[in-house]
C-alpha cells in the first residue's frame, strides 16, 4: 500500500490550510465529479444494503439487531451486529501497541486512505444519510459527503501537528563547567489514552461523526462506534471501509468496531462507564451531555450539545439580502440543524434599511413572505426541507404554534416520491422580550423548523439579551445585522466575551448555520452548547499524552 506516495501530498496541503485557513478541498461536492455512473452505482449499492445483515467480521458478536425507518418511510430492514462488550474491548485493545508504534505520520496516512475509499463511495453515502436522517438528497450528498470528509481530514491534519510538535528523539547535554557534561538521550512519544467511543447523532451521522472519530484514530487510540439507532447505516458503511483499510495497511482491523444497540437498551450510558472507555465524542441532547460530562469521569469527555441560536437585527443596507438569507437559513433541513437561527432579536420600533424605515411587524411580516416564496413551490421546498427527523420534531413544531402570534404558518409539503415522507415548512412565531411568559418559550431550544421573532426595546437590550442567552443556554452561532460600526463593536464584544461564533451581515449565498472545514470553527467550546470545537488544537492534543524515556549517554 503506497500511503506516502498516495497521501502525503494531501496531508501536506492540508496542514497549510489550517495555517492559513483559506478556502480548501479535496473532495468534490457535485454529482458529476464521481463519474459517469457514480449515481447509479451509489443507489444500486445502497439498494443492495437493504433487507440484509451488515457483516463486520468483529468478535464478540452475539447477536443482530436493527430498527432504521427512513424519515420518508421505507424501512431500510438491515441487521447489525450486537456487541458482547467483554469479548470485543479487550479484542480492540489488542492492536493498540503496534499503531500506535506506527508513528504519527503512518497512522494519517492510513486514515486519509480510509477517507478517499469512502470518497469513492459518496453516492452511495448520500442515499444512506438520506434514509437516516431526512436530509434531502443533494444536502445529504454533500454534508454527508464531501464536507463530513473534510471535517475528517481537518482533524487529522490538526492531530498529526500536535503530535508532531515534539520531536521523536533529543541529546540533551548540561555543560557542568570543569567536569564532563550531563548527557542523556531522550525519547518522546505519542502515548494513546485507549479506547475513544464515539456516539453518533441522527441528524448528521458522518458529519459530526468523522472529527471525533478520527482525531482518535490518527493519535493512536481505538475507536468503538456507538451510532444512533435510527442513523446506523452511514456509521456501520464507514466502520466496515475502516476495518478493511487497517487489515491492508497491517494493523489489527479491531481497532474501529461498531457497537449497535437493541431498542431501549442505552448502551451508551453502559459504554461510558466502563473503564476501558477513555474518550467519548458526543452530540446531541444537553441532558445527556450533562451527564457524560458529569459521570464517565474516566474518560475525557468532548460534548457538542443544544443552544439557543440568536440573530440581532439592528439594520441593514441590503433589506431583500437580508431577508433573502434568513429565509434561506430558517428553512435549510427544516431548521433540523444545530447552527439554525431560532431567536430573531428586532426592536419594536423597527429598524432602518436601504428600503426605508420598517416597522418590528413589517420585518416580520416581510421575512414570512420571503420563506413563503422561497418555498411556494413543493418541487423547490423538497429539496430544501427533506423530512422532520422524528416525531418529537414534529410535535414541537405544532405545539410552537400556539406560543403567539403566528406570523408563518407552517404547511404540509407532499413529496412525489416518498408520500409518506413527513415534509413542513417553518413556522415563524411573534413573542415580546419584556413578557416573562414569551421569555420561558424562546429562551430553551425548540429544534426544528420554528423561529420566534422576539420584539425588544432597543438593539441595547438585544444584545443583553444576546449575551444571557449564550451564558446561561449556549449558542452555537450568532448573527447580526447592523449598518453602526459600533454596534457591530457591541456586538463582537458579546461574542469575544461569551466565546459564541459570530457572523455579520449575510446578505449573499453564505449563510450563518453553514460552516467550511480548515477555515471555520463549528462551535468555540466556551459556551454551554459545547465544550469543545470542530476543530482545534484543543480538540486533539488530550486524545494523546507524551511519554518521555531518558537513556544514559
Amino acid at each position: 500500500m503506497q500511503l506516502t506516495e498516495t497521501h502525503r501530498p494531501t496531508l501536506d496541503r492540508a496542514l497549510e490550510a489550517i495555517r492559513s485557513r483559506e478556502y480548501w478541498s479535496p473532495h468534490p461536492e457535485h454529482p458529476k465529479a464521481y463519474g459517469e455512473t457514480g449515481a447509479a452505482d451509489g443507489l444500486a449499492a445502497y439498494q443492495a444494503l437493504l433487507g440484509n445483515r451488515f457483516e463486520l467480521g468483529q468478535p464478540g458478536t452475539d447477536g443482530w439487531t436493527g430498527s432504521e425507518v427512513s424519515p420518508y418511510g421505507p424501512e431500510l430492514g438491515i441487521e447489525y451486529p450486537h456487541p458482547d462488550l467483554d469479548v470485543l474491548l479487550p479484542a480492540m485493545r489488542a492492536g493498540m501497541a503496534d499503531w500506535r508504534d506506527a508513528g504519527a505520520e503512518t497512522r494519517a496516512l492510513v486514515c486519509l486512505e480510509i477517507l478517499s475509499r469512502i470518497s469513492t463511495r459518496t453516492h452511495e453515502f448520500a442515499h444512506a444519510v438520506m434514509h437516516t436522517s431526512g436530509q434531502a438528497f443533494m444536502m445529504a450528498f454533500q454534508a454527508g459527503g464531501p464536507h463530513a470528509q473534510d471535517r475528517g481530514l481537518e482533524a487529522v491534519a490538526y492531530a498529526y501537528r500536535e503530535q508532531t510538535s515534539t520531536p521523536q528523539t533529543a541529546d540533551w547535554s548540561k555543560p557542568q563547567g570543569k567536569r564532563d557534561p550531563l548527557e542523556l538521550r531522550k525519547a518522546f512519544t505519542a502515548a494513546p489514552r485507549g479506547i475513544a467511543l464515539l456516539i453518533g447523532c441522527n441528524t448528521f451521522p458522518t458529519w459530526n461523526g468523522y472529527p471525533g472519530l478520527f482525531a482518535s484514530l490518527a493519535t493512536g487510540n481505538p475507536v468503538l462506534v456507538k451510532p444512533h439507532p435510527r442513523a446506523v447505516l452511514p456509521l456501520a458503511m464507514t466502520v466496515r471501509i475502516a476495518r478493511e483499510v487497517l487489515g491492508e495497511a497491517g494493523f489489527d482491523p479491531n481497532l474501529v468496531a461498531l457497537a449497535a444497540e437493541r431498542p431501549g437498551e442505552g448502551i451508551a450510558k453502559t459504554l461510558a462507564l466502563r473503564p476501558e472507555i477513555k474518550i467519548i465524542d458526543y452530540t446531541g441532547s444537553t441532558g445527556f451531555g450533562d451527564w457524560l460530562e458529569q459521570h464517565a469521569r474516566q474518560a475525557q469527555v468532548y460534548t457538542e450539545k443544544a443552544g439557543v441560536n440568536t440573530v440581532v437585527i439592528d439594520s441593514t443596507d441590503d433589506y431583500q439580502g437580508m431577508l433573502s438569507n434568513l429565509a434561506f437559513s430558517l428553512s435549510l433541513y427544516s431548521g433540523q440543524m444545530c447552527t439554525t437561527p431560532q431567536n430573531l432579536l428586532i426592536p419594536r420600533d423597527g429598524i432602518t434599511t436601504d428600503a426605508g424605515p420598517k416597522s418590528y411587524d413589517e420585518v416580520v411580516a416581510d421575512l414570512a413572505a420571503s420563506v413563503s416564496g422561497l418555498l411556494g413551490d413543493d418541487g423547490r421546498a423538497n429539496a430544501l426541507l427533506g423530512a422532520l427527523v422524528n416525531p418529537d420534531v414534529k410535535a414541537q413544531l405544532e405545539a410552537a404554534a400556539g406560543l403567539g402570534e403566528v406570523a408563518l404558518p407552517s404547511r404540509e409539503v407532499a413529496h412525489p416520491e416518498f408520500p409518506d415522507a413527513v415534509v413542513r415548512t417553518p413556522v415563524i412565531v411573534k413573542l415580546d422580550g419584556a413578557k416573562p411568559d414569551d421569555e420561558a418559550s424562546f429562551m430553551s431550544e425548540c429544534f426544528g423548523p420554528v423561529s420566534f421573532a422576539v420584539a425588544v426595546d432597543s438593539t441595547g437590550d438585544a444584545l443583553d439579551l444576546l449575551r444571557r442567552t449564550v451564558r446561561d443556554k449556549g449558542a452555537m452561532t450568532v448573527g447580526a445585522y447592523t449598518t453602526s460600526a459600533e454596534t457591530e463593536r457591541a456586538v463582537e464584544e458579546v461574542c469575544l466575551e461569551e466565546s459564541a461564533q459570530l457572523s455579520l451581515n449575510l446578505t449573499g449565498g453564505v449563510y450563518v448555520n453553514q460552516t467550511a472545514a480548515f477555515s471555520d470553527f463549528h462551535g468555540s467550546g466556551g459556551n454551554p452548547a459545547a465544550n469543545a470545537a470542530l476543530c482545534d488544537a484543543a480538540f486533539v492534543s488530550n486524545r494523546f499524552r507524551v511519554v518521555e524515556v531518558r537513556r544514559q549517554a
